[in-house]
């Protein structure tokens, strides 16, 4: 066996896991990944046990390290692990057992749309779903953390009793698996969130990164039991078991946050947005928080060891990859996601057609959770083609709502945007991008960069790099530049036609009525 000095990276994504193991020039040497079931149990409602992403994690790393040690390799080339995750999905539970309550509510459910009412309407605030955006920096709506338990406060008496008992723990995706990674209830496991994650959950304040007794009491969260806020990059402890036992977990980040750092954008003003499951555009401000007046989220960009937090305006889709998987689950019109590229090239426009994919409400710019999908412009002439393309079309048209709304908060236009995640692997959508934003659209060759941010967080924790300055040559190679081909006025009357369809899509929720299943 070979000994080398590698990072291993755990992606714990919305509807599959991964483990990625990297060596020091960012060179993706092998990794495994594996999906995991979704539950809906009502429309609107999307459901994780928590049992099965801790599985699915533990399948991933036990398969790559077979696979690296068919490379040569031995674990103990692994040097560290870092952790980068799906991030507002709330799991609670008990604990002196360790077992969840309930299943986790994932990020894109909106069944807590009346939560959010209820909340905004509070005797005392009047400020409505602004009432704690200056501690958190977010508005509330069904996205974040808090809102989530808040619900499982109201509905799932499990929840209910163990407040009561003050034995009910909250955590992100993040503190879940350090917890039973480092040994969970029978053997210590170490209850921490880092600053990107705990910035998601609405009750961190923004301005001193610790958790905001003000947002505690607004939820009527007393006696919650919150995990300890960390940097990003840090030793958190060892892992308890398994092929990596006594390997340090030393780096942590919301996925977002993690592909802003595996793009290397660590300077103001740079960008990146990832095409995954939802679609994420965050743009680093600097080491001080910007309360934006355009409909984004302030949140945490990174903080790296003892240096000052670095700070992101964020712009997010509910939906982009995975109205890909409803185009082939739920309409069979393609048979894999990637077939998707090659049906939208067959045509050269949608012939008129938008598809707003508002399938759980609107986020960043418009934030309109009763904001429902929507087709607009079919006609006789309309193939499967024509809605292929209509449905890339729609990320990068939101892609630019998200980034008009950051040249206004920012107050100089972004010249270039990085991109990664699985839609950005189809030249076709990134060239759609780039005629939409009329900007270039730099895509690197390896476009693992989530994953990879959490390999360099967790790396320069444990001394495989020493400072960012170190970083210059990695995943540097291959990049791909997405220029517009098509004219101003094409692109502007493109435009216009979606911001009537969005139009379109609004109040469809209160039309159909009630049907969250509450």
């Amino acid at each position: 066996m070979t000994r080398q000095q590698f990072i291993g990276a755990i992606d714990q994504g919305t509807t599959s896991t991964r483990f990625v193991i990297f060596d020091k020039e960012g060179k993706l040497l092998t990794y495994h990944q594996m999906e995991f079931e979704q539950h809906y149990r009502h429309p609107g409602w999307v459901e994780h046990d928590p049992y099965d992403i801790l599985a699915s994690v533990d399948t991933c790393i036990e398969h790559a390290v077979r696979k690296l040690s068919l490379l040569g390799y031995d674990a103990s080339s692994i040097q560290c692990v870092g952790i980068t995750n799906q991030r507002e999905t709330t799991i609670a539970w008990d604990s002196e057992t360790g077992q969840p309550l309930c299943p986790a509510i994932v990020w894109s459910d909106n069944r807590t749309h009346h939560t959010v009412q209820d909340l905004a309407s509070q005797e005392g605030h009047k400020q409505g779903v602004n009432a704690i955006h200056s501690i958190c920096g977010l508005p509330l709506t069904t996205y974040f953390s808090a809102v989530k338990l808040k619900w499982m406060m109201d509905h799932e008496p499990a929840v209910k009793e163990a407040h009561e008992n003050n034995r009910l723990q909250f955590g992100t995706i993040d503190t879940w698996l350090i917890y039973n990674l480092t040994g969970g209830v029978k053997n210590g496991g170490v209850l921490v969130t880092d600053v990107t994650n705990a910035s998601r959950t609405m009750l961190m304040d923004i301005n001193t990164l610790e958790w905001s007794q003000k947002a505690i009491d607004f939820f009527g969260f007393k006696g919650l039991r919150l995990a300890k806020i960390v940097p990003s990059s840090s030793v958190y402890g060892k892992i308890h078991s398994g092929s990596l036992k006594n390997i340090p977990i030393s780096g942590c980040l919301g996925d977002q946050q993690s592909a802003l750092v595996g793009q290397k954008c660590f300077k103001v003003g740079e960008a990146k947005n990832t095409y995954g499951t939802g679609c994420f555009m965050l743009f680093n401000t600097g080491d001080s928080p910007v309360i934006s007046k355009n409909g984004l989220l302030t949140t945490v960009a990174y903080q790296l060891g003892t240096d000052k937090p670095m700070y992101a305006l964020e712009g997010s889709i509910a939906v982009a990859g995975s109205s890909i998987q409803w185009l082939r689950d739920n309409l069979g019109i393609i048979k894999e996601s990637k077939d998707i590229g090659t049906l939208a090239e067959k045509v050269e426009d949608t012939a008129g057609v938008y598809f707003v994919t508002a399938f759980s409400g609107l986020f960043a710019p418009y934030w309109r959770d009763d904001a429902r999908g929507t087709i607009c412009g079919l006609t006789q002439y309309t193939k499967c083609e024509h809605i292929a393309r209509a449905t890339l079309e729609a990320v990068c048209y939101q892609s630019r709502a998200i980034l008009e709304a950051m040249n206004k908060d920012a107050g100089e236009p972004l010249r270039s945007l990085k991109v990664d995640g699985g839609v950005s692997n189809s030249d076709v959508c990134m060239q759609i991008q780039a005629d939409i934003l009329n900007i270039e659209v730099c895509r690197p060759q390896m476009r693992e960069t989530t994953a990879l941010g959490a390999a360099i967080a967790a790396g320069l924790a444990m001394g495989v790099w020493n400072s960012i300055e170190d970083l210059n040559d990695v995943n540097k190679d291959g990049r791909t530049v997405f220029k517009s081909k098509i004219t101003d006025e094409k692109r502007e009357t493109m435009y216009h036609g979606w911001k009537e369809a969005i139009k379109r899509s609004f109040g469809w929720a209160d039309v159909v009525g009630d049907q969250d299943g509450v």
